[in-house]
């Protein structure tokens, strides 16, 4: 078991004065299945009217609104939680018996539609098909599409933006790991395995000491469906673990963004992020 503090500080500087801004953050992990939130707090600066609520996908947001002039917003999320190593059982079921139980529910059905950040190019599309033919059920074969799109691409931070679609991605060969995430998703889709977007944070170092704080940051990767949700982590090609920590899931980064806003003031403003981790025990 992991005990790890976050504390995730972002926000922008603007270009002159903003008359107000209305905002949604979503920073703050949920307990699930392999983690435990001990303490949790955002910060609000400037000081804001706010409301909480918990969205379709079962993300925690925090929505609020700056009535008051300002130059800067900012954000500090603080998490303590208690991680666990999950279990990834195996599941043994056929394309056919798989395509009954996405009949079952909703939330299945939904995580099989393509959105325009997942849509996959068809060089992508063909991996796919390719490790189906190969495998020996729904779940070998979603296992080897997410371990050959993360060989795939080469993690390269500043090639591509928050903006940037799966196929985008692809024609580059780089990205981060959402860009990994969008295609090794897409990918999934395409071939009839429900999948989803998840965000949280990875801590960088297997071997951290006790009390020893490193830089980290946002971190995304899936679960797909094959008789249960099952997660993997395409961009470091690892199972989820104690080193991941879960904030939200939905169809693609957009169901989930850290901050997401609009305010009256001027044209340009910089994002600022920093995240840092901290293992407690």
């Amino acid at each position: 078991m992991n005990r790890l503090r976050i504390t995730h500080v972002t926000g922008f500087h603007y270009d002159g004065e903003v008359t107000a801004s209305y905002n949604e953050a979503r920073m703050l992990p949920v307990s699930s299945d392999g983690q435990l939130v001990l303490y949790s707090n955002i910060e609000i600066l400037p000081i804001s009217s706010s409301h909480a609520y918990v969205d379709y996908w079962g993300t925690r947001v925090s929505a609020f609104e700056i009535l008051t002039p300002h130059t800067e917003l900012s954000l500090t999320a603080t998490s303590l939680v208690e991680v666990r190593p999950r279990e990834h059982p195996e599941h043994r079921l056929t394309w056919e018996t798989l395509a009954d139980e996405i009949e079952t529910r909703t939330e299945y059905v939904e995580q099989l539609g393509q959105t325009p950040r997942t849509e996959p190019p068809g060089e992508v599309v063909a991996i796919a098909r390719d490790a189906v033919a190969a495998a020996e059920s729904p779940c070998v074969a979603a296992l080897a599409i997410c371990t050959a799109v993360g060989e795939l691409i080469e993690y390269m931070p500043g090639v591509t933006g928050v903006h940037t679609t799966a196929a985008e991605a692809w024609e580059h060969r780089r990205g981060v790991c959402q860009d990994i995430t969008h295609l090794a998703i897409g990918a999934l889709r395409a071939v009839g395995i429900p999948a989803r977007y998840v965000s949280g944070y990875l801590h960088p170092n297997p071997d951290a000491e006790i009390g020893q704080t490193v830089a980290g940051e946002s971190h995304a990767w899936l679960e797909w469906f094959c008789g249960d949700w099952r997660g993997f982590d395409p961009t470091n090609r690892i199972d989820i673990g104690e080193r991941h920590v879960t904030v939200g899931r939905g169809r693609d980064y957009n169901d989930v963004a850290p901050l997401r806003g609009v305010y009256a003031g001027p044209h340009s403003s910089r994002l600022f992020v920093t995240v840092e981790i901290t293992r407690e025990a």
